[in-house]
């Protein structure tokens, strides 16, 4: 069975929420739309977002670091927000494993917001319906889209790459192949869910420079030198929409 999801790249994570304000962007247009914000700017606000991060000070001076860690949800292929529904509204589907919500079906009970172990469910408090990340259903099987942007938003936007998205059960796929060569983990496995979505482990500090995993130059002798943007591109390690934050 197909199942996609995403692998997030702690090591190049940045934290700089391009991803969440533009799956808060399409979800609000697209076909979850639209997502409640009612105090988007007060001291305590409070709204309906599909895609959070989490930053936090680890290690201590002088080898302190800022980890930026990317939460959403993690499209369990166990998923035990499903069964716990009373209207069958949250479901799994088959063709591409994506865990989903009928709104016309969803009565605001909450059940499988106490159910998932990840905190990934939120109550739209206009709409009393429950929402979560749907990997732009609505986008990524568009065919009046490009190849290229059939992708979820967060990804398209991501401006280091660090989101890649495609089915971790195809052995040929980036995703499958990142989690393979940079010992992808899921997400809390304890809990037996088996998520779909991965991470890819941050490197220590001290081997995060060229020539280690998390570096895409290339050593020409004692030069080290960036590989080009087109290499990068013709690899689909670099996305449209981040083009423009690297030229």
């Amino acid at each position: 069975m197909t199942q996609m999801a995403l692998v997030i790249d702690l090591n190049v994570c940045v934290g700089c929420h391009a991803c969440v304000t533009s799956c808060k962007e399409w979800n609000t247009s697209g076909e979850s739309g639209s997502l409640a914000d009612m105090n988007p700017y007060d001291a305590d606000p409070s709204g309906t977002f599909f895609n959070r991060v989490q930053s936090f000070e680890a290690g201590s001076f002088p080898n302190a670091e800022t980890i930026h860690f990317p939460k959403s949800c993690l499209h369990c292929e166990d998923p035990p927000c499903v069964p716990v529904c009373p209207t069958g509204a949250s479901y799994k589907r088959k063709e591409d494993g994506l865990v989903l919500v009928d709104f016309d079906r969803c009565i605001g009970c909450k059940y499988c917001a106490w159910a998932c172990p990840y905190g990934a469910r939120e109550l739209d408090e206009s709409r009393k319906e429950m929402t979560k990340c749907t990997l732009c259903v609505d986008r990524i099987h568009d065919e009046n889209l490009s190849e290229r942007d059939r992708q979820p938003a967060c990804v398209l936007a991501c401006p280091t790459s660090a989101r890649l998205f495609g089915d971790i059960h195809d052995p040929e796929s980036v995703v499958s192949k990142a989690i393979e060569e940079r010992g992808g983990y899921q997400l809390m496995p304890e809990w037996n869910t088996r998520p779909a979505n991965h991470y890819l482990p941050r490197v220590p500090t001290e081997a995060a420079g060229c020539g280690s995993g998390s570096c895409s130059c290339k050593s020409t002798g004692s030069v080290q030198e960036p590989e080009s943007l087109d290499a990068q591109f013709e690899r689909g390690e670099l996305h449209l929409a981040s083009m423009a934050t690297r030229i």
